[in-house]
C-alpha cells in the first residue's frame, strides 16, 4: 500500500501539475493500493510551508502530539489495511516533512510490530529536510534497527534546486533560507530567480518542476522500476504505462510535425 504526502500547494481536490500527475499515474498502476493523504493540510500554501520550515529538524515526540501528524498516522494505520501489508510512504516538497514526521511517529509505535509486520519503506522527493538534521538521523536509525526499509532521498531531488534541505538543522536557520530562497537579491547564499517566481521556464526550478508532468514520471520510476518497491507485477505494470505515455507523445509530436510540412 503506497500513501502519498503531497506539497503544500495540494487540497484534497486541487492539485498542481506533478501532483495530479503523480496520483493519476500511481491510481493507473496501482488502483487501490494507492491513497494520497487527505484533511489534514491548512487552507493556506503559507501555512503549510511555515509548519514545514518549524518541523524540519527535529522528531515531534509523544509529548508534543501534533494535529496533522496524528489524523497522517490514523490514516495510515485504519482504513482496512492488513497487519501483513507493504506499507510505502512517499512525498514531495514540503509533504516531506509532515511524512518525515509521520514516518518517525510510525516507526516509534511500530517497535513491537503493533500495527505491521513489515518494516515499511520511506521516499522523500523535492525534500525540504536536511540530511544533517536530528529527524533525518532518526529516521536513519530507526532504519539501522530494522523499523523502516528503504530510505529513498538522493535520486529524488532535482541537481540544482537550491530548496532542497532548507529545513537545516535548527528553525532559526530554516527561516533564515527561506528568507534568502524568497528575497534573493538580499541574500549571499541564494541567487535568483526568487523562489516566489512561479514562471514556466524563468521561474524557480522548484516551482518550474512542479508544472510538469516529466517529474510525475521520474518520481514512478525511481520508485516502481529502479527500487521496485511494489514488486515485480507493479514494476512492469509501470514500465508499460510510462512507456505507452512515451509511445503517445512521439506520435503527437509526428502528427503536428506532418501538420507543419
Amino acid at each position: 500500500m503506497v500513501w502519498f504526502f503531497a506539497g503544500g500547494e495540494t487540497r484534497d481536490d486541487k492539485f498542481n501539475v506533478f501532483t495530479g500527475s503523480f496520483i493519476r499515474l500511481m491510481k493507473l498502476i496501482l488502483d487501490n493500493k494507492f491513497e494520497h493523504v487527505r484533511g489534514i493540510y491548512f487552507k493556506t500554501p503559507m501555512m503549510n510551508v511555515a509548519w514545514a520550515l518549524n518541523n524540519a529538524q527535529i522528531p515531534i515526540n509523544r509529548s508534543r502530539r501534533s494535529r496533522i501528524i496524528d489524523q497522517a498516522f490514523r490514516q495510515l494505520t485504519s482504513n482496512g489495511v492488513d497487519y501483513d501489508t507493504q506499507l510505502i510512504i512517499v512525498s514531495s516538497s514540503s509533504g516531506s516533512v509532515v511524512a518525515a514526521q509521520t514516518a518517525y511517529f510510525l516507526a516509534e509505535m511500530n517497535r513491537e510490530r503493533q500495527y505491521f509486520s513489515k518494516p515499511f519503506h520511506l521516499a522523500l522527493g523535492a525534500s525540504m529536510i536536511s540530511k544533517e538534521s536530528e529527524l533525518f538521523n532518526n529516521l536513519i536509525e530507526h532504519q539501522q534497527n530494522g523499523n523502516i526499509g528503504k530510505i529513498i532521498f538522493d535520486e529524488l531531488q532535482d541537481e540544482g534546486d537550491s530548496s532542497t534541505g532548507i529545513g537545516s538543522t535548527t528553525r532559526g536557520r530554516a527561516w533564515s533560507n527561506a528568507f534568502g530562497l524568497m528575497f534573493p537579491f538580499f541574500s549571499s547564499k541564494y541567487n535568483r530567480p526568487s523562489f516566489l517566481n512561479i514562471h514556466p521556464e524563468k521561474g524557480h526550478l522548484h516551482r518550474r518542476r512542479s508544472q510538469t508532468v516529466q517529474k510525475a514520471i521520474d518520481f514512478v520510476e525511481v520508485l516502481l522500476i529502479k527500487h521496485n518497491l511494489a514488486g515485480d507485477y507493479y514494476r512492469d505494470k509501470a514500465k508499460f504505462v510510462i512507456n505507452k505515455i512515451y509511445l503517445n507523445q512521439e506520435e503527437k509530436e509526428l502528427t503536428q510535425s506532418d501538420t507543419e510540412k
